[in-house]
């Protein structure tokens, strides 16, 4: 699989990454009805935990070639973190291959962006994790937090100051499900990575307007989540697909089955076109969709590895498009 450099980190990570909110899930309904936006509680209630299925998907994705982990306590209320930890503590081959993420400042029972709640939740995560360092740790949601407490000495970022200084963390970015609240954090130029959910696909060019263009002036490396808004764009429109949280205007269905018929018409998966969308912009390094079992993160990077010729990005162009009103969140 391709590679790119994550922005100032200087790491080298495959341009599609594992996500890992949903990873060894049974749910009684698609994967994508399990979305990023979907609290804990809500992805716990919907599924059945498979912690052993967990492993192998984290297993499958590493050795069909994905070098990036994306994970957080959040996710299955930290059971998404020790099952990652586990593969790798059964598989060590595969530990040395790859990079592994995670957050700090959510958790199912609520935000805490102190300093203190910060060095507690990066202390449980490395031990959940089975690492003694971490090369990037994410400020995670701070919606509804006074940017000036995150932000201070004595708060989150400090905190993650701290353990850069220590040597437990390498680098720190933002992450926030809402791209309102990710924009001021990634324009103060503080950051070195960033998670940006909501924001960049096919069908949605949010980013385009602050976000990409303060990550570039200050070389913030981007990892673009929900790349396949909720698995519309893996899928394409389906009658009577429900979308959980996420409502798609009938014309914007109708707009996905066009580039669907694009896709359709150079042989080249809905899937690949969409992800490999996402990597083209040049200061988005990866796209982490999430994948529940093996054969959904083996197939994410077999999508990734497509070469897709020119002609293809050149005709799809005109079909790019923001669906503000046609996307409802």
């Amino acid at each position: 699989m391709k590679a790119k450099i994550l922005g100032r980190t200087g790491l080298e990570v495959t341009i599609i990454g594992l996500g890992t909110i949903y990873i060894g899930s049974r749910p009684s309904e698609p994967p994508w009805a399990l979305n990023e936006e979907m609290d804990a509680q809500a992805v716990e209630a919907a599924r059945g935990l498979d912690e052993e299925m967990g492993a192998q998907t984290v297993e499958a994705a590493i050795e069909a070639g994905c070098t990036l982990i994306d994970t957080a306590p959040l996710y299955g209320d930290t059971v998404c973190e020790k099952i990652i930890g586990n593969a790798l503590r059964n598989r060590p081959d595969l530990a040395s291959k790859c990079t592994v993420v995670t957050k700090a400042g959510n958790l199912r029972e609520g935000q805490d962006h102190s300093f203190d709640g910060i060095l507690r939740s990066v202390e449980a995560s490395l031990e959940r994790l089975g690492l003694e360092q971490l090369d990037i740790v994410y400020i995670h949601d701070a919606m509804d937090v006074p940017m000036k407490e995150v932000m201070s000495k004595n708060g989150a970022l400090g905190a993650l100051r701290k353990l850069q200084n220590e040597g437990v963390v390498r680098f720190i970015g933002s992450a926030s499900n809402n791209p309102l609240t990710n924009t001021p954090y990634i324009e103060t130029g503080e950051f070195d990575a960033a998670v940006v959910p909501d924001a960049w696909s096919l069908l949605n060019q949010e980013a385009a307007k602050r976000i990409l263009p303060a990550a570039e002036k200050h070389n913030i490396g981007i990892s673009c989540a929900t790349p396949l808004e909720v698995g519309l764009l893996a899928t394409g429109p389906i009658p009577g697909r429900d979308y959980g949280r996420r409502s798609f205007s009938q014309a914007c269905l109708d707009h996905v089955a066009k580039i669907q018929r694009l896709c359709q018409a150079y042989e080249i998966p809905l899937l690949a076109a969409a992800l490999q969308w996402c990597t083209r912009h040049p200061q988005v390094t990866t796209a982490i969709p999430g994948a529940r079992t093996p054969d959904e993160a083996v197939a994410n990077v077999k999508a990734a590895e497509l070469e897709i010729p020119e002609a293809f990005w050149s005709d799809l162009a005109p079909l790019v498009r923001h669906w503000e009103k046609g996307v409802h969140r």
